[in-house]
């Protein structure tokens, strides 16, 4: 039976457990923008390969532009299909002048894109080409041959929908298909999405950007950690209240923002989990702040270890050192709270507007219940799905924000997320999240509530 994916997102990680089979196997991820690009990022993270784009533009028909009559590729690579030309009556100059004008963009979109990287070797290479959907499949037929001619040994198209009579037709140019779905009667990839707005040329930069789960060690895997130490690391102390609270700063050179850490009751800033967040978001350039909210005195007393107010105030705190020092001059800032420690990131946020980005992990943000319908930031909470009071918690919570929302389901995952492989998926979105909010060019998004 056929359903709708909530979005690309969700699209790309059904995707992703289907290809798991080819891990092994080295591959390389190629997306094809805008709208593959958001599937094949999950992909590539639950394979740990490079992710690279692959270039095509449709050919429309001269009066009907949404309808294709073929495709054009990097490499000059240029497909038709014979039967729309002829049917649509389109003459050879009226497909040189759309030529011309699409190639114009797909050489834009590549410079855009790929600045001037090369890209990723395909020679001998397992590789997964992704898109959000195949229709007619003329731009995956493109796709195919670029990757051929490019050296690929073996090619796999990937997509989380599919209309069933084109990949019968693509057969003969990919050596394995893969859909979620090949639904009959199939009238547009649109239908099959929730949400499905245009992908945006920013956000294809930002999830290129944060594809640093491709393999470690690769010569040519993505990896947007900045190759120099530093230029801050180390130990700090942040005054307020008439007390002085220590704390970690770690800022990379060229740093695209920075997130403070707001930890969970019984907590603190040497919490192993967040620590280990904390080192994902610095290896995509990200700076960090985890420091402790509470004295070693004022911990002894749980009221103050669940006063979310307090905990708030103390980020607000932290949030105005950060920006009085020099190196974090002009940076935009962002929260990751864990258990408590999200309420009072809510909380904060609600106050200070200027805030860009808030992340959740196990969080409790019924306890900011009071000030969630002010809070401006883009939202996202991270749930364990075998932590099943406070899935409730947090979808009660949900109904409350009126800023751009999502809520996220690791499954198999209980509150600590202690399981194998279950902080890695919440490092990994909360980095995607961050970088696309808190990129010197952020997605424009709209205020779109989602539930999971």
């Amino acid at each position: 039976m056929a359903w709708r994916f909530r979005d690309r997102a969700e699209a790309g990680a059904a995707l992703a457990q289907l290809l798991v089979q080819f891990r092994d196997e080295d591959p390389v991820v190629l997306a094809l923008p805008r709208g593959g690009v958001p599937v094949a990022f999950e992909v590539a993270r639950a394979l740990q390969a490079p992710l690279d784009v692959i270039v095509v533009r449709k050919l429309g028909v001269p009066f009907q532009p949404e309808l294709g009559m073929g495709a054009i590729g990097e490499e000059g690579v240029r497909v038709l299909d014979p039967h729309m030309v002829r049917v649509a009556q389109v003459t050879a100059e009226e497909i040189a002048t759309i030529e011309m004008r699409e190639r114009a963009e797909l050489e834009r979109r590549v410079r855009l894109y790929r600045g001037a990287r090369p890209m990723i070797s395909l020679e001998g290479r397992t590789v997964i080409v992704v898109d959000d959907g195949i229709a007619t499949g003329g731009t995956a037929r493109a796709a195919l041959r670029i990757a051929r001619l490019h050296g690929a040994r073996r090619i796999i198209l990937a997509v989380p929908v599919a209309a069933p009579e084109t990949v019968r037709e693509l057969a003969d140019v990919a050596d394995a298909i893969i859909a979620v779905q090949t639904p009959s009667p199939f009238l547009a990839i649109g239908e099959w999405y929730e949400r499905f707005d245009q992908t945006t040329d920013d956000e294809v930069r930002t999830l290129l950007g944060a594809a640093t789960t491709a393999r470690s060690g690769s010569d040519d895997a993505i990896d947007t950690a900045p190759s120099d130490e530093p230029i801050f690391d180390g130990e700090v102390r942040i005054g307020t209240d008439g007390i002085r609270l220590p704390g970690h700063l770690t800022i990379p050179l060229g740093a695209r923002g920075l997130v403070l850490f707001a930890h969970g009751s019984g907590s603190s800033r040497h919490s192993p989990r967040n620590q280990f967040v904390a080192r994902h978001l610095q290896g995509a350039g990200l700076a960090t702040l985890l420091f402790d909210l509470l004295s070693p005195d004022e911990a002894l007393d749980r009221a103050n270890v669940f006063d979310v107010e307090l905990l708030a105030v103390r980020l607000l705190a932290a949030t105005r050192w950060v920006r009085s020092q020099p190196p974090c001059a002009g940076l935009a800032l962002g929260y990751f709270g864990a258990s408590t420690g999200a309420a009072a990131a809510l909380w904060a946020a609600a106050e200070d507007p200027s805030i860009r980005a808030v992340v959740s992990r196990g969080g409790r943000p019924d306890l900011a219940a009071s000030r969630l319908g002010a809070v401006e930031a883009p939202t996202l909470l991270i749930v364990g799905g075998d932590d099943t009071v406070v899935i409730g918690l947090n979808e009660e919570a949900a109904t409350r924000l009126r800023c751009e929302h999502r809520i996220e389901i690791v499954r198999g995952a209980t509150h600590l997320f202690e399981e194998p492989g279950a902080l890695e998926v919440v490092s990994g979105r909360a980095q995607a999240w961050f970088l696309r909010y808190l990129s010197p060019f952020p997605a424009q998004a709209g205020r779109v509530r989602t539930s999971p």
